[in-house]
């Protein structure tokens, strides 16, 4: 086996912790990344263009809910951990890990406009030797298509003088049993050599990685685990309104069969999907299935299933109103939960937002409660000039009805039961009642 100077130069340089790791992107992904590579004892540099970011790093101040402002601030005072949005210190890491987002355009086609503008910015300022890991969500060939010939172009042999690798970001925001350090970690080189380069690096951050035999094989492994969790939802939305029809609860049905200690996992319904993977990553596979002449008719039937379920929760709330007297237009409707998931405060893709639109253009008003979103996002806000309101018996009572989407804890839901005149559940949070109808 065949080790360049470059491969011996930088694996000395982790052993001894010498390494310096640029991660660009501070989000969701990036800052824990981040966080995790100074608190394994490497000098590490952010990189955003959001100068509000980079001011409250500085300070110490974390602007993710689950990431707490001491962990920032041991990290930032130690030295070990700054921020920049000058991409020209690129040239003082050993390694750069790309973690910007991937969206679908507005034709539902990948995106890789983050992901290429970054690479367009790295590239004047990129070295021999060192180490570049893409870390978002893509299809498979987009490391070896999009990110290798820029770099051959650049004149760098990858494997040689210059060592690419694919490995997949594994966040889960919000859940406390996980975090970075503990989250087995895939990773596929372009070469061995980038593979063994990546491997060592990714190691003394990460408890355990799971290396796969190419970084197309890496690409899909990610796409793999979003899918099986969006085709699963897909399933259960339906079930959710074939048992609607048949006058049986779905969060009891799941439940039980949930009991099974085999060859069963639970999923459970909602108003949709949302965040920055589930409603995205399977239209990256069949768009790019198609390249190959295959249809992947399983993946997109679950797609259309999801995106249908703001409309049909719109229709379960205006139908619970009419029963009681009240047509949707005009009634005032208190949206519990703006996030796309509990406990934490990402509005990605959130289906609240699209029903939000769906319920005013049928005429009704609309406020919001959200304890981890105080004022509706300005650069989201449009016809939304809102903010948070908080929970009362006289908020509650001032409503037609409330609408669960986000089943946050912090919400007081004895409170909400008490006094909303109609709850209309998306969650399966509250126990049927004569005031509570399951969306």
């Amino acid at each position: 086996m065949s080790v360049s100077p470059f491969e011996t130069a930088f694996l000395r340089k982790v052993a001894d912790r010498s390494a310096v790791v640029g991660v660009i992107g501070l989000g969701y992904v990036g800052l824990p990344l981040a966080l995790s590579t100074a608190e394994a004892g490497f000098k590490t540099l952010g990189f955003d263009v959001d100068r509000a970011k980079m001011d409250m790093i500085r300070a110490g101040r974390s602007y993710i809910l689950h990431i707490p402002g001491d962990r920032l601030q041991k990290a930032v005072a130690g030295g070990l951990f700054s921020a920049t949005d000058d991409f020209r210190r690129a040239a003082e890491a050993d390694a750069l890990i790309i973690c910007v987002p991937t969206p679908l355009n507005r034709h539902r086609e990948p995106d890789l406009s983050f992901v290429t503008g970054t690479l367009d910015s790295l590239l004047p300022h990129l070295k021999a030797g060192q180490l570049l890991s893409l870390e978002s969500t893509t299809y498979p060939g987009t490391t070896a298509e999009e990110i290798r010939p820029p770099l051959e172009k650049r004149g760098f042999e990858i494997g040689t003088d210059f060592f690419l690798v694919y490995s997949p970001e594994r966040e889960d925001p919000g859940n406390p049993e996980f975090e970075t350090r503990t989250i087995p970690k895939v990773l596929g080189g372009d070469t061995q050599a980038c593979a063994r380069v990546g491997l060592a690096l990714y190691r003394e951050v990460i408890g355990r990685m799971v290396q796969v035999s190419s970084t197309r094989a890496a690409e899909l492994v990610k796409l793999l685990e979003n899918i099986y969790r969006a085709v699963n939802i897909g399933l259960v939305n339906e079930l959710k309104m074939l048992t609607d029809r048949m006058g049986l609860d779905v969060f009891e049905i799941i439940s039980a069969a949930a009991t099974k200690p085999f060859g069963f996992t639970p999923f459970y319904p909602g108003p949709g999907l949302g965040g920055h993977c589930i409603p995205i990553d399977p239209f990256y596979l069949t768009w790019k299935a198609r390249a190959y002449g295959v249809h992947t008719r399983f993946i997109e039937l679950a797609g259309e299933i999801n995106q249908s379920m703001p409309h049909w929760v719109v229709e379960k709330l205006a139908q619970a109103l009419n029963d009681r007297g009240r047509p949707l237009k005009g009634s005032r409707v208190l949206i519990l939960g703006l996030a796309y998931k509990k406990d934490v405060a990402d509005m990605r893709e959130s289906p609240s937002v699209e029903i939000m639109k769906l319920l005013l253009a049928r005429g009704a008003e609309l406020s919001y409660s959200d304890p981890h979103i105080p004022v509706f996002p300005s650069l989201r806000r449009g016809r939304f000039d809102l903010a948070s309101v908080p929970l009362t018996p006289e908020t509650l009572k001032a409503t037609e009805a409330a609408l669960l989407l986000t089943n946050h804890a912090a919400f007081d839901y004895r409170l909400i039961a008490d006094y909303a005149p109609l709850i209309v559940d998306t969650r399966g949070v509250f126990p049927q009642a004569a005031n509570v109808v399951r969306a």
